[in-house]
C-alpha cells in the first residue's frame, strides 16, 4: 500500500525543512496543494528543496509548475474539471462519487476517493460512504490498487482501507496536526509519527 503525503493548505516558516526531512526520510509522494494562494509562494518553497525529490511531488493547481520544475504529475481536483489543453504528462485525480472512479481511474496514476472519512484538516468535509458501500465497490473490484483513500485517515484506520483493498492513504491532518506551527521547532514528534504511518503501510 502506498503512502501519499498531502501539504497543509496554508504555508508556515518551517515547512521546507519539515518536507525536506520528510523525504530523507523515504516519503515517496507528496501531493503539493495550497487552495487559493499565489503560486510565487509554491514556487518558493520549490526552490527551497532539493531538485533530487521535485519527481515525488505532484502539484495540484498552478500546473506550470510541472514543467518548470520538473515534478512529478499533476492532480486535478474537481472530478467536472477536464485536463489542461495540451497537456500530456502524468496526472491523478479526485473522485467524489463511487461511480466517478471507474471511468477516471482508465488514464489516471490512481484517483483519490474524497470524504471516506470525516476530515481532519479540514472540518466541513464529511464522510461520504458508509462502510456497506466501500464494501459493495470493493467487492466488484472498483476499489483496487489504483484506488487511494483520503478523509480522516490516520493511523486507526489505515488497516481498514488496507482490507478494503485500497492502494493507498492519503495523509493530512493526522502527520499536520503534530506540528503546531505557531509554538513548535522542533518537528521530532511529527516525525515519530510519519514513521508509524509508514510501518502501518507495508
Amino acid at each position: 500500500m502506498k503512502l501519499v503525503i498531502m501539504t497543509k493548505p496554508t504555508f508556515f516558516v518551517e515547512e521546507d525543512k519539515i518536507i525536506t526531512t520528510l523525504f530523507e526520510e523515504g516519503m515517496e509522494s507528496l501531493h503539493l496543494h495550497k487552495p487559493n494562494s499565489s503560486p510565487v509562494y509554491s514556487e518558493r518553497l520549490l526552490s527551497l528543496l532539493p531538485e533530487s525529490y521535485y519527481r515525488k511531488i505532484i502539484v495540484h493547481d498552478h500546473y506550470y509548475l510541472k514543467n518548470e520544475y520538473g515534478l512529478g504529475a499533476i492532480h486535478i481536483d474537481n472530478p467536472s474539471d477536464n485536463l489542461p489543453e495540451g497537456y500530456k504528462g502524468k496526472f491523478t485525480r479526485t473522485c467524489e462519487e463511487l461511480s466517478q472512479i471507474k471511468e477516471m481511474k482508465k488514464k489516471s496514476e490512481y484517483v483519490i476517493l474524497k470524504g471516506v472519512h470525516d476530515s481532519l484538516s479540514a472540518p466541513e468535509t464529511k464522510v461520504r460512504f458508509s462502510i456497506v458501500e466501500l464494501e459493495a465497490a470493493a467487492k466488484s473490484g472498483l476499489i483496487d490498487r489504483y484506488v487511494y483513500a483520503m478523509g480522516g485517515m490516520d493511523i486507526e484506520n489505515i488497516r481498514q482501507a488496507k482490507e478494503l483493498g485500497f492502494g493507498g492513504v492519503v495523509i493530512c491532518g493526522d502527520l499536520w496536526n503534530r506540528f503546531d506551527i505557531h509554538s513548535e521547532m522542533d518537528y521530532k514528534r511529527l516525525m515519530t509519527h510519519f514513521e508509524k504511518l509508514r510501518k502501518a503501510v507495508s
